[in-house]
């Protein structure tokens, strides 16, 4: 962890100073305002991560919000300025055998402030807009998915999931009970959590998910595991969910449930990274469904990171619930996620099995999102 912070900061030094740097230097501002540019930048940074050790308290919530929605322009105004150069020295390059760049220095200073200007404008809009659309109730995602060989009588059987919810620093009680609500009026036969459910100690974040307790679908609520569970306290997690919350928790095992006659197997894995944080958490889909009946009609996987599907349809599962990607969660990074992950959010067939990328239902960090919207999943099953 220490390492981690002391690269993770060395990082956003950096971002700091390039950024002030390219918004200053072609506007040829008085020394007085470059100081106050970067003495800003450096705040809002500093609001953000120093109003985290008050998330458990109710009156530092609007700091936190406004810290956090600090963290997330800032992110944006970095990778837009970064893209804008990126393009103004391709241009730069390409004028030396084609001229298309102005030729007289202070149009081409007055284009290089008109798209700074424009960066800005653009980086403020991502925060007004998708703070808006972050604080709005997430939208249910109806997904059909065709099963070979289904039974009849599970036709039309259905699937509420819901993924990184991150209760926490901003997202409280009032957003989870809303939350619930959205899916008891689902009807659903199976709710799934997959994983990064809370951000912060059972301690401080019970009162919170208590609403959760109120969930109601036919065959009950299963819950896996996320990385955010592991920096949380996942052990106690996991049995504050199961004892408080009647879920069932689902950690590199299965259940069965019958269905009109038929049996399906339920299994969960720990996310792929929990090892390294609790050594009996391995995430082995194999080890997941070790021992389940050979007969069952489905066997539904519910693992956070969507490459688990790997193994998963090496060993058997014909589908797997994930999420963890936030599709990006808000431009830039909704083009960027594409680099990092193999699967960002939907419905993907690798060899047999289904595999479902939920984008989340709430956010992480800051309250943005832009071009990736919050969903509550309705998966029904077909038959092919």
């Amino acid at each position: 962890m220490i390492a981690f912070f002391v690269v993770f900061l060395s990082m956003v030094l950096g971002a700091h100073v390039y950024l002030g740097v390219r918004m200053i230097r072609g506007a040829q501002l008085p020394r007085w305002q470059r100081i106050s540019v970067m003495a800003g930048l450096t705040l809002s940074f500093c609001l953000g991560m120093g109003t985290m050790p008050l998330r458990d308290e109710p009156w530092a919530q609007p700091f936190l919000v406004l810290g956090y929605l600090a963290i997330g322009v800032f992110g944006a105004f970095f990778f837009m300025f970064l893209f804008k150069d990126i393009l103004w020295a391709l241009g730069s390059l390409l004028d030396k055998a084609v001229p298309v760049m102005p030729e007289d220095p202070d149009r081409r200073r007055l284009l290089q402030n008109a798209l700074n200007l424009g960066v800005i404008g653009s980086a403020a809009s991502v925060g007004i807009v998708g703070f808006a659309k972050a604080r709005s109730a997430a939208k249910v995602e109806e997904v059909t998915v065709l099963i070979d060989d289904l039974p009849q009588e599970l036709e039309g059987f259905s699937i509420v999931q819901i993924s990184d919810v991150h209760v926490g620093p901003t997202v409280r009680r009032a957003r989870i009970e809303e939350i619930v609500g959205t899916i008891n009026g689902l009807d659903a036969d199976l709710i799934a959590v997959t994983g990064d459910l809370v951000d912060g100690s059972v301690e401080g974040l019970k009162e919170h998910v208590a609403p959760l307790a109120g969930l109601r679908s036919l065959h009950g609520t299963f819950f896996s595991t996320g990385n955010h569970e592991y920096y949380s306290g996942a052990e106690a997690w996991c049995s504050h969910l199961a004892s408080a919350l009647g879920m069932t928790v689902l950690v590199d095992e299965h259940t069965t449930i019958t269905h009109k006659g038929h049996t399906l197997v339920v299994g969960g894995v720990a996310d792929l990274k929990a090892e390294t944080h609790i050594a009996s958490h391995r995430s082995d889909p194999f080890a997941a469904i070790e021992g389940a009946p050979a007969h069952a009609a489905l066997r539904l996987l519910l693992a956070h990171q969507p490459p688990s599907i790997y193994d998963a349809a090496l060993a058997g599962w014909d589908l797997v619930l994930s999420g963890h990607t936030h599709a990006g969660q808000f431009f830039p990074f909704t083009l960027l996620i594409h680099l990092a992950q193999p699967f960002v959010a939907g419905l993907h067939k690798v060899e047999k099995a289904w595999l479902y990328v939920n984008r989340g239902t709430t956010y992480w960090g800051p309250p943005i999102r832009l071009g990736a919207a919050q969903e509550i999943t309705r998966l029904v099953l077909m038959r092919a």
